[in-house]
């Protein structure tokens, strides 16, 4: 393991493990890139080209959030549920369903963003992190 991040690798493929602070940096940019296009498209723009920005942004998403999971030893499959309650909740929660979902989205940042991974290697493949061996 050489400790690099293959960051292309880490937006497009939904495989392996990915320790928290790459993925909390990650997660960080695809956020910030959905509010720029949310801030910067209007309605026209989002017709021409929301079509190729979501899907793609989506993509990355699930990919990371996958990672991330595995990491925790939990399926990637969770992330359907995680994805959901974003795109329901955005950009501002309003009602109850709103609300529950906002539970899934809290539980995902504790589990995620706040709790390390599984130490040592499981079903998904070795530590992330660098040991270090004296």
């Amino acid at each position: 393991m050489s400790g690099q991040i293959d960051w292309v690798e880490l937006f497009t493929s939904s495989t392996g493990r990915v320790a928290r602070a790459p993925f909390l940096i990650a997660a960080a940019v695809l956020i910030t890139l959905a509010a720029l296009y949310e801030a910067a498209a209007g309605p026209t723009m989002h017709w021409l080209t929301g079509w190729a920005v979501y899907p793609a942004l989506l993509y990355s998403g699930a990919c990371l959030l996958s990672r991330r999971l595995h990491d925790r030893g939990r399926s990637g499959w969770l992330a359907a549920i995680i994805i959901l309650a974003l795109i329901v909740t955005w950009p501002i929660p309003q009602g109850f369903l709103d609300f529950a979902f906002s539970i899934v989205i809290v539980w995902a940042i504790v589990e995620l963003g706040v709790m390390g991974g599984e130490q040592g290697a499981n079903r998904f493949g070795p530590n992330p992190v660098r040991t270090v061996t004296a």
